[in-house]
């Protein structure tokens, strides 16, 4: 998992930008937790559990999107989608839902949002 983060300089706003198949967790990062150093320091104060196995789940669901995660990995997805939902396409054809519904591993999470933290503490 690859990601850049940046600032607008003009306002301060900051950006985080994922790979295909996680661009969610760049929303997630911008728009959930944005440069708010505290809930970033309680996220990975709460991920450190689960690392250390001294929590099973941890779940956070925010105004867009939810994190929800275990001992291996998190899930972040958009709060108003139901994915368990069946569509009928054409063959070759379906949904695009990495912007929606993204997986990655919880070490590779941990490790992004400590470099988060640093990012939005510059």
């Amino acid at each position: 998992m690859e990601y850049e983060f940046r600032r607008n300089r003009l306002d301060g706003t900051v950006f985080a930008n994922f790979t295909m198949e996680h661009e969610v967790f760049g929303r997630w990062f911008a728009e959930e937790l944005g440069a708010d150093v505290s809930r970033t320091q309680q996220i990975v104060a709460s991920l450190s559990q689960l690392l250390s196995g001294s929590a099973n789940h941890w779940r956070d669901i925010g105004t867009d999107l939810t994190i929800d995660a275990d001992s291996e990995q998190v899930r972040i997805f958009v709060n108003a989608i139901d994915f368990d939902e069946e569509h009928d396409f054409e063959e070759g054809m379906g949904l695009y839902d990495a912007e929606s519904e993204g997986y990655c591993g919880l070490e590779d999470f941990d490790k992004a949002l400590k470099s988060w933290l640093v990012f939005i503490q510059e």
